[in-house]
């Protein structure tokens, strides 16, 4: 097997892993839903031009004190912040944020903030884990502020 079909197959293996940790994460919220523990109904977010909206109610009281959890972790645990065209990609060592917590959080940003493209790699075998936050003209605005990409 060559080299480029290889780094290919990791990279469809991390997005089926990441694949499965989202429809199981989808399962659990169903469960939640099952058990009565249904959210407020809110608006839907809109992204309108440059004009980008969160939906706050998409979380739990419990799910956003997590998701504060998990995201001061990505910021405390990145190797570096590279940007791109339509965003930033955000670096990791496996060793220190696994491709579950990636995938998990991603999960959960899409619920309050669904005019994110997120993009997860495993690359340089394995040794290399990768966030990438895109998404339409305005966005690396946003990204500065949430996930605390710091001045040039």
């Amino acid at each position: 097997m060559n080299k480029k079909r290889f780094a290919a197959g990791g990279k469809r293996f991390a997005a089926g892993a990441a694949l499965v940790l989202m429809t199981a994460s989808g399962a659990a919220g169903r469960a939640r839903v099952q058990a009565g523990e249904v959210p407020a109904p809110t608006e839907s977010p809109t992204t309108t031009g440059n004009h980008f909206q969160c939906n706050p109610g998409a979380l739990s009281s419990s799910e956003r004190a997590h998701h504060k959890h998990m995201t001061d972790k990505l910021i405390a645990g990145r190797n570096a912040i590279v940007e791109t065209p339509t965003g930033y990609e955000f670096q990791f060592s496996p060793s220190t944020i696994t491709l579950a917590e990636l995938a998990e959080w991603a999960a959960v940003e899409r619920k309050c903030c669904p005019f994110f493209d997120f993009h997860i790699d495993l690359e340089k075998g394995g040794s290399l884990l990768c966030l990438r936050l895109t998404g339409a003209e305005g966005i690396k605005q946003i990204i500065r502020g949430e996930i605390q990409v710091p001045g040039k």
